[in-house]
C-alpha cells in the first residue's frame, strides 16, 4: 500500500509532463473518444489527452469518465463499510503494457444510514497507459465494472473502445478534464508528524496528524485493507487549526488482508494529501474541542424540562418504585423520628440521587473527551454489577418478607439512625437515594431519550444541566417530603394494613430480583454455576439463626459469585415468535438495494420496555405477521452484553439508549426511526412507508 501511494505520486506528476509536452508540440484537432454507455444511474466515456501516438512515445495520458444521475453515487478505492470500487480489465487493448489507475480525493456519504467514500455528479479516474512499442498505433479497450447506488445500488458492466493512430495532436476538452481531475488526486505534503493507534482487538483507529498550515473543515478517509469497514468518525481540530485529530470505530476487519493504516485528508479549497502514519502503542489525546456547537438557551431548558418530567415519572417504575417504597415504609416504622430528622433524611436521599447523576455525567463526558463511544444504562451490560445488586434486592425482599432480620452493632446503629452526637447519621438515606437512581436507567428510555441522546451528543454544559434536571425529577418526592415532613404524620397509623404494604413491597423486590436474575443469566449464561451457587447460599442464609454467621456466608458468597462470572460462558437463545435474523449492519444496504424492507430492533435482557414492546406490539398480529411475512427482513441486535457495532450503530442515529427500532426500504434508505413506545399502527404506517418504491 505504501508503495502505492508514493506511485501515485509519482504518476501524477508524470501525468501532469505529458500534458504540458502535449500541449506545446501539438495543435487542436477533433476529440478521439469512446463511444457513451449510458443508463439512468450513468453515462461513461474513455477519453484521451492524445489524439494519436507520437513518434517515439510509450505513454499515453487518459481517464475513464463518469457522470452520475441525479442521486447516484459510485466509490472511492476503499468504499467504506460497503459497496466496491470501480475495476477496469484492459486485457483486449492491442499495444498496450500497463494501465494505472488515479483516485482523485473522495467525499463522505451516507448510504442506508453507512458511512461511504466515492463521488457524485461526476468524477473521472486518470489512467497512465505505458505502450509495448513506442510510437505504435494503439487500440484500448477496457471492460468497466463500476457499482452506482441511489435508494437502490446497481452494478453496471460495461466496454469502451478508443483507437489511436500514430500521430500526435491533441484533444483540449479530454486534457483539460484529465487535468481537473489530475489536480483532485492526493499529494505529498510537508508534516510535523502523523501518527495512528489500533489496539490489539482491532476496535478502533485513532489518527493524529499536525500540519503546518491549519486545517479548516477537513475530513479522514482511512484505508486498513480489503474487508475493513469503519464507523462514523469523530474529528476534532485543536484552537490553532494546525493538529487534526481523528477517531473512527472499527466495524469489521479481515485480519488476512489487514494493513497497516494509510490516510487521506481532506479539506476546503481542493486540499487533499495522503499519508502513512507511524503506527504507535497508545492512542493519542484529542483536543478539547467537541463538534457541535451549543444550542440556544431556550431550546436547553425545554430539554431540561423534558428531563425534569421523565425523571418524576421514572418513580412509577418498577425498577425504582420499590427502593422508593422501601425509604418511605422505613420512615413509617421510624415513630420517634421528629420532622427535623425526617427532612433532613429525604434531603440526602435525594442528594444522593443527584449526586449519582452528577458523577455518572463526569464518567460520560470524560469517556467522550477521549474519543469512548458511551450509552445510557450500560452498567446493565456488566455481570458483576448486576450480580451485586442481585443480591442486596434480594437481601432486601427475604428481610421485608420476615424470614431474616439483621442487626447492626448498637454503635454502628446509632450512627446510621442520626442518633448521638455525630451529625453522621444519614449515610443509608444517602445511599437509598444512589440505589433508586441506579435502578432507574434501564427504564428510561420511553421517557428520556430524546434528552440523553441531546446531552451525550454535546457539550460538557449540556450533560450536565440534562443530568441535573434528570436527578431533580427523580428526587421530587424526597424532596416533597422534605418540605413538607408533616405529610408523613398523614399516613395512616401503624396497624394491620403495615404487614400487607411490607408484603407488597416484598413482592415487589423479590420480581426485580427475579428480574435482574433473568438478565444475569442472559449475559453470563446458564453455565453461571458461581451466582446461582450464591444464591442458593442465600436461601441458605434464610435458616440460618445466628444472624452474624448468615451475613458472613452471604458476604462470602457475593465475592465467589462476582469473582466466578468472568469464568462463564454466554449461551445465547434464539427462541422467539418473529423469525429473527442476526444484525449486519452491512447486510441492511445489500438487502434495500434488492428491494427488500429491513425492519431493525435493537434490545437486551435488562431493557424492560423492549420487552414491552415485544409482548404487547410485535408479537402480537397484525404485526407479528407482516414481521414473519416474505415482504420483511426482521433484524434483531441484542445490546444485552457489549457490542461497538451495536453501539456505532445507535451513536450513527443520535442514539445512545434503547429500545431503538428502525425501519430501511426502497422508500427509506436511510430508515424510519420509530418512537421507543411502539404502537402497533406506528410499526405498520413505517413498513408500509419504507416499502413504496419496491411496489
Amino acid at each position: 500500500m505504501r508503495i502505492k501511494i508514493r506511485l501515485y505520486h509519482r504518476l501524477k506528476h508524470l501525468f501532469l509532463a505529458i500534458l504540458m509536452f502535449v500541449g506545446t508540440v501539438a495543435g487542436i484537432a477533433e476529440a478521439r473518444t469512446s463511444e457513451v454507455f449510458s443508463t439512468v444511474a450513468v453515462e461513461a466515456q474513455l477519453v484521451t489527452a492524445q489524439d494519436g501516438i507520437a513518434p517515439g512515445s510509450s505513454i499515453l495520458s487518459a481517464g475513464l469518465y463518469l457522470k452520475l444521475g441525479d442521486g447516484w453515487k459510485t466509490y472511492w478505492r476503499s468504499p467504506g463499510e460497503v459497496g466496491y470500487p470501480p475495476e477496469i480489465d484492459w486485457s483486449a487493448s492491442e499495444n498496450v503494457a500497463d494501465i494505472e489507475m488515479l483516485w482523485p480525493a473522495p467525499e463522505r456519504f451516507t448510504a442506508f444510514g453507512i458511512e461511504n467514500f466515492g463521488y457524485s455528479k461526476e468524477v473521472l479516474f486518470p489512467l497512465q497507459i505505458t505502450l509495448k512499442e513506442a510510437g505504435k498505433p494503439v487500440e484500448l479497450a477496457i471492460d468497466v465494472n463500476v457499482l452506482t447506488c441511489s435508494t437502490v445500488c446497481v452494478p453496471e458492466e460495461f466496454s469502451l473502445n478508443v483507437s489511436l493512430p500514430n500521430d500526435l495532436t491533441r484533444d483540449e476538452r479530454s486534457s483539460e478534464l484529465i487535468s481537473k481531475y489530475l489536480a483532485k488526486v492526493p499529494e505529498d505534503e510537508p508534516l510535523e508528524y502523523a501518527n495512528a493507534f489500533v489496539p490489539e482487538d482491532f476496535s478502533s483507529l485513532v489518527f493524529e496528524v499536525e500540519a503546518r498550515a491549519p486545517f479548516s473543515s477537513p475530513d479522514v478517509f482511512p484505508e486498513l485493507g480489503e474487508g475493513t469497514a469503519l464507523g462514523k468518525p469523530d474529528i476534532r481540530v485543536s484552537a490553532d487549526g494546525k493538529r487534526l485529530w481523528a477517531g473512527f470505530p472499527i466495524l469489521s476487519v479481515d485480519q488476512d488482508n489487514y494493513s497497516d493504516p494509510v490516510v487521506t485528508v481532506t479539506d476546503q479549497g481542493g486540499r487533499a494529501f495522503t499519508v502513512t502514519p507511524a503506527v504507535i502503542d497508545a492512542a493519542p489525546t484529542p483536543p478539547y474541542k467537541l463538534a457541535r456547537s451549543g444550542p440556544g438557551l431556550s431550546e436547553l431548558a425545554w430539554i431540561a424540562l423534558i428531563a425534569l418530567l421523565g425523571g418524576f415519572i421514572l418513580n412509577a417504575m418498577p425498577c425504582v418504585l420499590p427502593v422508593l417504597s422501601i425509604k418511605v415504609s422505613s420512615v413509617l416504622k421510624a415513630e420517634g423520628r421528629d420532622r427535623r430528622e425526617i427532612r433532613i433524611g429525604f434531603l440526602f436521599s435525594a442528594l444522593g440521587v443527584v449526586v449519582f447523576m452528577w458523577v455518572l455525567a463526569a464518567i460520560l463526558f470524560a469517556l467522550k473527551l477521549i474519543g469512548i463511544s458511551v450509552g445510557w444504562g450500560l452498567q446493565f451490560q456488566n455481570p458483576a454489577f448486576v450480580a451485586f445488586i442481585f443480591f442486596i434486592l434480594a437481601a432486601f425482599s427475604a428481610n421485608l418478607f420476615g424470614l431474616y432480620e439483621i442487626s447492626l452493632p448498637p454503635a454502628l446503629s446509632k450512627r446510621l439512625s442520626g442518633s448521638g452526637n455525630s451529625g453522621k447519621g444519614y449515610v443509608a438515606d444517602f445511599l437509598t437515594g444512589v440505589f433508586g437512581a441506579v435502578l432507574a436507567t434501564p427504564c428510561s428510555a420511553p421517557f428520556l431519550g430524546t434528552a440523553v441522546a441531546f446531552a451525550l451528543a454535546g457539550r460538557g454544559i449540556d450533560i450536565l444541566v440534562v443530568f441535573t434536571a434528570l436527578g431533580l425529577g427523580l428526587s421530587l418526592p424526597y424532596l416533597f417530603f422534605a418540605l413538607y415532613p408533616n405529610m408523613v404524620t398523614k399516613l395512616p397509623k401503624p396497624g394491620r394494613w403495615m404487614i400487607v404494604l411490607k408484603l407488597v413491597l416484598a413482592v415487589l423486590l423479590a420480581i426485580t430480583s427475579a428480574w435482574l436474575l433473568f438478565v444475569l443469566i442472559g449475559l453470563s449464561g446458564i453455565k453461571a454455576g458461581g451466582v446461582i451457587v450464591a444464591g442458593a447460599v442465600l436461601a441458605l442464609l434464610l435458616v440460618v439463626k445466628s444472624r452474624w454467621i448468615g451475613a458472613a456466608i452471604l458476604s462470602v458468597a457475593t465475592v465467589v459469585g462476582i469473582a466466578m462470572l468472568p469464568l462463564t460462558e454466554t449461551e445465547v437463545s434464539g427462541t422467539g415468535q418473529i423469525a429473527w435474523v442476526e444484525f449486519d449492519r452491512p447486510q441492511i444496504a445489500r438487502l434495500v438495494s434488492q428491494g427488500e424492507t429491513v425492519f431493525v430492533d435493537v434490545t437486551a435482557d435488562w431493557c424492560l420496555t423492549c420487552k414491552a414492546n415485544k409482548a404487547l406490539v410485535l408479537e402480537r398480529d397484525p404485526v407479528l405477521s407482516v414481521l414473519n411475512s416474505d415482504a420483511v427482513v426482521a433484524m434483531q441486535a441484542d445490546w444485552t452484553q457489549p457490542d461497538k457495532r451495536i453501539g456505532a450503530f445507535l451513536e450513527s442515529h443520535d442514539r445512545f439508549a434503547i429500545p431503538f427500532n428502525a425501519v430501511f426500504g426502497p422508500s427509506a434508505p436511510q430508515g424510519i426511526v420509530l418512537p421507543e413506545i411502539l404502537t402497533t399502527t406506528s410499526v405498520l404506517e413505517a413498513i408500509e412507508t419504507a416499502s413504496l418504491a419496491s411496489r
